[in-house]
């Protein structure tokens, strides 16, 4: 009988793997999870560190989301949107556009449900394309989106994403977004970086150049007549680009621009939302109220995949008309609006709201903050990035220069390995290694993530300074 192991060698293809590599060691098959803990088939237990690629929230066997999960199995687990309502989804929908609109003024009205990030993403781009052609604005709608942006990996979020090597493949199915230079003070062009260590030589003081380079994108393309019909962004943080901040004040500088010539703003929380930055969802943080919202990853605690996109009253108000004019919005997923993924994540709201889960979440911020500054000691760490309960380790050949990594080199694939030997579990942005703990893990755990990340750096890159 062939082992578990042997069998996902031989029939399974796995996302973001290269296979060749894959199939040349054994490995870890996960059988099963406690809070912020995973245990393999043969019993070895890991943290994990990067919540199940960044989904999972409050531990695995959270017991309300379980007891949820339990009841609703007792009355229906699924039933089709289509025509029909749901309690839970019901229930879901509102919870959602009081969390994420709590003043009336604000802009989420309405919540179409999805499967995951990538399609919450798509609806929201079907949208605005519909918007902008129904408001009289453009017949051929256009998007701005930012460098290095990821947005998932239907052929309409990969043309709003700029990372070349996820891609570059595809281009020949894709439409023709624009991109805009992000913020990214460590590698600033414009040598205006905080510096990272005592040492390093002082940038200049930012002058916000790169908010000038969005303002002259939004002038030119209006100049053409072809004014943008939205700008598509991850508020606070960029994820797969490296786990890359935004520096204080700058969402909302990009905001007011995007309003001011037009544009719908599209605000891709599938990675920041439910508290991953602090606030319930990352635009809070600065005041800014996008006409579409999506949200998947912790949606349901890490339980189910389940997505949402969160819209404007004028948004759905343009889908509104008599049944012949076919101004429905054509478009839908044989499992939106689930019950078990509504249940699942009712549960996870009243858990994120509750006084004990805020209390955890700052401690473990500070926490997370103060493990981070012992890797400053290390010559191959760069940079360390971190807003809220998100971290990014950069790596690099030369912290002087700043000089990266090659990609043929895979340092922040053998780091990540070299992880695992020690039990612990993530999954690095490139040479940028990731650490987004469950809300439920303790400080000691964050701290043991932190030292066996130090000792994996030294194995891999060398020693201390």
């Amino acid at each position: 009988m062939p082992t578990l192991a042997q069998l996902d060698r031989k029939y399974v293809w796995h996302p973001f793997t290269q296979m060749r590599d894959w199939l040349r060691r054994e490995p870890i098959v996960i059988a099963a999870g406690r809070g912020a803990v995973l245990i393999d088939t043969k019993g070895r237990e890991y943290l994990d560190a990067n919540s199940s690629i960044w989904t999972n929230l409050h531990g695995h066997r959270q017991p309300a989301i379980d007891a949820a999960l339990k009841r609703q199995l007792g009355k229906i687990a699924h039933s089709s949107a289509l025509g029909l309502a749901s309690g839970p989804a019901s229930l879901l929908a509102a919870q959602l556009i009081r969390l994420a609109s709590p003043s009336p003024r604000q802009k989420p009205r309405r919540v179409f449900f999805s499967d995951d990030g990538s399609t919450a993403m798509e609806a929201a781009l079907k949208m605005a394309y519909e918007f902008a052609r129904r408001s009289g604005q453009s017949r051929k709608p256009r998007f701005l989106s930012l460098a290095s942006a990821y947005h998932g990996d239907t052929v309409g979020a990969v043309s709003l994403g700029h990372i070349d090597r996820f891609h570059r493949a595809y281009r020949g199915l894709l439409f023709q977004t624009d991109s805009v230079m992000a913020p990214f003070c460590y590698r600033c062009p414009f040598n205006r970086a905080r510096p990272e260590r005592a040492d390093a030589r002082l940038g200049r003081k930012c002058q916000w150049e790169c908010a000038g380079l969005l303002e002259r994108k939004f002038s030119a393309q209006k100049k053409k007549g072809r004014p943008y019909a939205a700008f598509v962004f991850e508020p606070l943080i960029q994820g797969a680009a490296g786990m890359v901040p935004q520096p204080e004040g700058w969402l909302q500088r990009a905001a007011d621009m995007a309003r001011g010539h037009g544009a719908l703003l599209v605000a891709d929380e599938v990675m920041t939302g439910f508290c991953r930055t602090g606030p319930m969802f990352a635009c809070q943080k600065e005041s800014v109220s996008p006409d579409l919202m999506a949200l998947a990853k912790g949606m349901t605690g890490g339980y189910l995949p389940m997505a949402a996109t969160l819209a404007s009253a004028a948004v759905f108000d343009a889908f509104l008309g008599d049944y012949a004019e076919c101004k429905t919005f054509f478009h839908g997923h044989s499992y939106t609006a689930n019950q078990l993924g509504s249940a699942a994540a009712l549960a996870s709201l009243r858990l994120l709201q509750s006084s004990a889960s805020v209390r955890a979440r700052r401690e473990l911020q500070k926490v997370l903050g103060d493990s981070l500054q012992s890797l400053w000691r290390l010559p191959a760490v760069g940079d360390i990035r971190q807003v809220g309960l998100i971290a990014g380790v950069e790596l690099v050949r030369n912290w002087r220069t700043r000089q990266p990594y090659p990609w043929r080199e895979r340092v922040g694939i053998r780091v990540c390995e070299a992880l695992a030997r020690r039990g612990v579990l993530t999954r690095p942005a490139g040479n940028v290694i990731v650490l987004m703990p469950p809300y439920c893990a303790t400080p000691a755990q964050i701290r043991r993530m932190v030292s066996a990340l130090a000792e994996s750096v030294e194995e891999i890159c060398g020693s201390a300074l």
